[in-house]
């Protein structure tokens, strides 16, 4: 995933608490072998089948002769996920009439945990409230006030949001889904506008609706991550913090990365498209990349169970008519090179250095069909130095910080500046952070636009966007040799895909 390691904003820090940049990740062609837990141990599995009721009986009936138990299935896109101890499960399952795939999940045993990676965001104050607040959606053009920290938040000026919201905020209707490790629903900039209805706790594969299980873990340097996320999307402006490129949407938290070691799995994601398409959300942010392999790979019975189930809960989810975007990474690396190195995979155990096709082995989600995949700009417009990009791979582009670029605010803070658990603020780095960004557009589209069909809305964001075209040598540090190199052309190429998302195009339309 994008989170401990990979939920895509950088790690990097002063005061703050909570890394969350994408690890760099790929999957190669004949992955290393399947899950290294000891035997008895137990995994996680999903088991990929035909729809009909008499085939989901009998993967109910095969899992529990193998000694297994089902943890939830999903009859609409014919996915069970089930835990077992047994070594040879996957290959019993796959043996079931009716199955298409079936494998592990996670090569470490659903009892472990990693520990977290190291923290990589600034601490703010709210500095007190400066001016009304500005309520409601609406598309007359209107003052408005700026928020006590917005001087900071150089991102809205850069995606234009600034702008856009003397024209629109976005409708209460659209509902943005946060799939990530939590978020902090009293939080005072999140608060108002949160729906617990729309929200649960999808760690482990079965959605948990219980009140407040879509929260944060109370520890972890990344913990805050979801609601850091949140707020870059949807943070009202009422007096108070920060405002959110889209402030008058509707915020839900789906909770996919687990405790400690912040790993989201493939059950995990399942859940949480289905669950987002099942309760009315329009758009579903997903800043993270799924565990434990970086890259997945079609070739390896393990890998391939995940591909197939996580592309039947997004095929369902699109279906539903919700969008998807999602962060590309933050390891910048080229992922349209056909022979990436991957050393990294299994993020869970031991990795194994293999040498992989991203058009073969994609990174999920964002290089699954009809995701749009987000890469990070910094203030200055160009390229985040963290990024990963690749011609054909990147859709669209949006603030997540540099380094090397530095704005012209109070503090020079490069980062992205949002929300933080305990109503706190922080900024962070990370292609976690462009994704928001580009949430929020997708949502004053949806809500300019609410018959929009997720194609329609990827066609929008598209159109919108403000394309920089390749520079002459993208040499960010100075140090004379070239990071990256950018292919295409000003209208679509491997750094900004489209482009960088405008709000305040999408509002004019």
């Amino acid at each position: 995933m994008y989170l401990s390691r990979r939920l895509l904003a950088l790690p990097l820090g002063l005061a703050a608490t909570a890394a969350i940049g994408l690890a760099p990740g790929a999957a190669a062609t004949g992955g290393p072998p399947g899950p290294a837990a000891a035997p008895g141990d137990p995994l996680s599995y999903v088991v990929n089948s035909a729809t009909d009721a008499a085939t989901l009986d009998r993967v109910e009936s095969a899992t529990a002769d193998a000694g297994g138990t089902v943890v939830a299935t999903y009859p609409e896109i014919g996915v069970t996920v089930a835990h077992a101890a047994d070594a040879d499960f996957g290959s019993r399952l796959r043996a079931v009439p009716g199955v298409r795939s079936a494998g592990a999940t996670r090569t470490a045993p659903l009892r472990s945990a990693a520990a977290p990676a190291e923290g990589r965001f600034r601490a703010y104050e709210d500095r007190g409230a400066a001016g009304a607040a500005v309520a409601g959606a609406g598309s007359r053009v209107r003052a408005v006030p700026p928020e006590p920290l917005e001087a900071e938040q150089w991102s809205l000026r850069v995606v234009r949001a600034d702008r856009a919201h003397a024209l629109s905020t976005g409708s209460p209707d659209v509902t943005v889904g946060v799939i990530d490790n939590g978020v902090d629903d009293t939080h005072p900039d999140l608060a108002a506008h949160f729906s617990a209805g729309q929200s649960a706790d999808c760690v482990g594969g079965a959605a948990d609706t219980t009140p407040g299980a879509w929260r944060p873990y109370p520890e972890g340097d990344f913990a805050g991550h979801g609601t850091w996320v949140a707020g870059q999307i949807a943070a009202p402006r009422n007096g108070v913090g920060v405002a959110g490129v889209a402030p008058d949407v509707t915020i839900a938290a789906i909770k996919a990365a687990g405790p400690g070691d912040g790993f989201v799995y493939a059950e995990s994601v399942v859940c949480a498209l289905v669950f987002a398409a099942d309760h009315g959300v329009a758009i579903a942010n997903s800043s993270f990349s799924i565990d434990p392999w970086h890259l997945v790979c079609a070739d390896d019975p393990d890998q391939r169970a995940i591909l197939d189930a996580v592309s039947r809960a997004q095929r369902y989810a699109t279906g539903k008519g919700l969008l998807q975007i999602a962060a590309a990474g933050n390891g910048s690396r080229d992922l349209a090179d056909p022979e990436f190195t991957d050393a990294e995979s299994p993020s869970d155990g031991t990795p194994v250095e293999r040498t992989v096709d991203p058009a073969a082995c994609p990174v999920l989600p964002h290089m699954l069909p009809g995701v749009v995949s987000a890469a990070s700009v910094g203030a200055e417009n160009l390229k985040s130095d963290h990024s990963d990009y690749g011609l054909g791979v990147i859709d669209i582009a949006a603030p997540g910080g540099d380094d090397y670029q530095i704005p012209e605010t109070p503090s020079r803070d490069p980062y992205v500046l949002s929300t933080w658990p305990g109503g706190e603020y922080a900024s962070g780095p990370g292609t976690s952070a462009a994704s928001a960004q580009v949430s929020g557009v997708a949502a004053l589209l949806k809500s300019a636009h609410p018959g929009a069909s997720p194609a329609k809305l990827r066609a929008l964001l598209a159109a919108d966007a403000d394309n920089p075209g390749c520079p002459d040598r993208y040499d960010p540090d100075g140090d004379g040799a070239e990071n990256a190199v950018c292919e295409g052309d000003d209208r679509r190429n491997g750094f900004y895909g489209a482009g960088v998302a405008d709000a305040l195009d999408a509002v004019r339309r």
